[in-house]
């Protein structure tokens, strides 16, 4: 999957929506969003890291986070913990990822 990321030829912030995660320690982080998927009645996020995305010469890797609630009811991004839910997510980006590829 990582190698067809590489390859899109339009990866510029200025394409996708820039979204900026807050992480324990209080650093900001800056990721553009590449895709949101619908699984299982689940909303995921498909990030990559701005920095990395710059860096030509280092292998950009893409996240997934799941959209959740906190303990104020308020939307907030977390981990996908369990693996057989992340392998479901994985699974359906990169089938949109190749669809994409394919147009």
């Amino acid at each position: 999957m990582t190698d067809e990321i590489n390859k899109l030829e339009e990866l510029d912030e200025e394409t996708f929506d820039i979204v900026v995660l807050t992480d324990e320690e209080g650093n900001e982080h800056e990721f553009m969003h590449l895709a949101s998927l619908q699984v299982d009645g689940n909303t995921y996020f498909v990030l990559l890291p701005v920095e990395e995305a710059e860096d030509e010469d280092e292998e950009v890797e893409a996240i997934i986070l799941k959209l959740g609630k906190d303990e104020n009811g308020e939307d907030m991004l977390m981990d996908v913990e369990d693996d057989e839910e992340w392998e479901k997510v994985a699974d359906a980006w990169e089938e949109m990822e190749e669809e994409y590829l394919e147009d």
